[in-house]
C-alpha cells in the first residue's frame, strides 16, 4: 500500500490510510473511527480511484482506544484487505 494525504467528506470521522493497487486498479482506503464512551469503533472505506464508487464494511473494530484501532488496522496485510473488498462486492 501507498499513502497520500487525502480526506473522505461523507465520513467526517475518516483517515485515509492507503492505497490498494492491482494493476490499473487503485482503491483508496480510509479507516473512520467513532469515539465515544465505551469501547472505540472503526470500520473500512473503500473508494475508488475515481471516487465513483464507495465500498464500507460494518463497524468490524471494537478496541480500548482510538490507537489500538488504528493498530488493529495496520495488522492487515494488502492481500487481506483486497479479500475484504472484494467480499463487499
Amino acid at each position: 500500500m501507498t499513502s497520500a494525504p487525502v480526506e473522505l467528506p461523507d465520513h467526517p470521522g475518516s483517515r485515509h490510510l492507503g492505497d490498494l493497487n492491482r494493476g490499473e486498479v487503485t482503491w483508496r482506503v480510509f479507516l473512520e473511527t467513532r469515539p465515544g464512551d465505551g469501547p472505540a469503533r472503526g470500520r473500512i472505506h473503500f473508494v475508488s480511484k475515481g471516487g465513483e464508487t464507495t465500498r464500507s464494511t460494518g463497524w468490524i473494530f471494537v478496541e480500548a482506544t482510538d490507537q489500538e484501532l488504528v493498530k488493529r488496522f495496520h495488522d492487515f496485510s494488502a492481500v487481506e484487505l483486497w479479500k475484504l473488498l472484494e467480499s463487499l462486492g
